[in-house]
């Protein structure tokens, strides 16, 4: 995604990875995004964490009330994107592994 890159993006997520707390993080995208983009976010992780998890779509959908379309494109993304959810999700596990 060579076009995606800008100055304009590397300012934002250089002033997010600067960014200390989750209190710090919502104050950020509450100012900067609407409820639901946030939202969206959220879900579109969740679903990633829960097919890393191997769970199948029905449960997912169910789970999480999101449409079997978004769930295809979070697989997609997940499986053959540019690797963004898989890096998050192992650092997410392991930072709750050191917990």
């Amino acid at each position: 995604m060579t076009n995606f890159r800008s100055e304009s993006l590397d300012r934002l997520f250089e002033a997010i990875l600067r960014l200390e707390s989750v209190d710090e993080c919502y104050n950020f995208f509450e100012d900067v995004c609407t409820i639901n983009e946030v939202q969206d976010m959220a879900q579109r992780f969740d679903v990633a964490l829960l097919l890393d998890e191997g769970r199948n779509y029905q449960s997912i959908s169910k789970e999480v009330n999101v449409s079997t379309a978004t769930i295809s494109r979070v697989s997609r993304c997940l499986n053959y994107g540019s690797g963004g959810y898989r890096s998050a999700i192992e650092k997410l596990k392991a930072s709750e592994e050191k917990k």
